[in-house]
């Protein structure tokens, strides 16, 4: 995590490499990182702002659940080397259900956009 706005926004990044498990049958000869992998990526990253925006942290007892994920498109694929510059920005949250618009991106460039949503729950 790089940036949080508490209430508005955080920005992360995931280092991408070849040693990651999912490379070996995803594809074979062609390394993508798989799309529902990104979608979690976005959805812990929206977690974090969830726990600023609240002052809390998950010692207290509580998690967020990845609920929902909608208009998710993805625009170019991930591989090893890559840089996934994470960013979620907050849209509401109501009785424990948060709402985030994230997207990713390499080098500037979209790879892939998501409406998150999490649910905040005691463990």
């Amino acid at each position: 995590v790089l940036e949080v706005e508490k209430g508005v926004s955080i920005v992360g990044y995931k280092n991408v490499t070849i040693n990651e498990p999912f490379f070996t049958g995803h594809f074979p000869n062609k390394a993508v990182m798989p799309g529902v992998l990104m979608i979690e990526a976005m959805a812990q990253l929206s977690g974090i702002l969830g726990f600023v925006t609240v002052d809390r942290k998950p010692s207290v007892g509580v998690i967020h659940y990845l609920a929902g994920s909608s208009k998710v498109r993805f625009k170019r694929p991930v591989v090893p080397g890559d840089q996934l510059r994470l960013e979620s920005r907050f849209v509401s949250g109501k009785h424990g259900i948060w709402k985030f618009d994230c997207r990713a991106l390499v080098d500037g460039q979209v790879a892939c956009v998501a409406e998150v949503m999490t649910a905040e729950r005691n463990v």
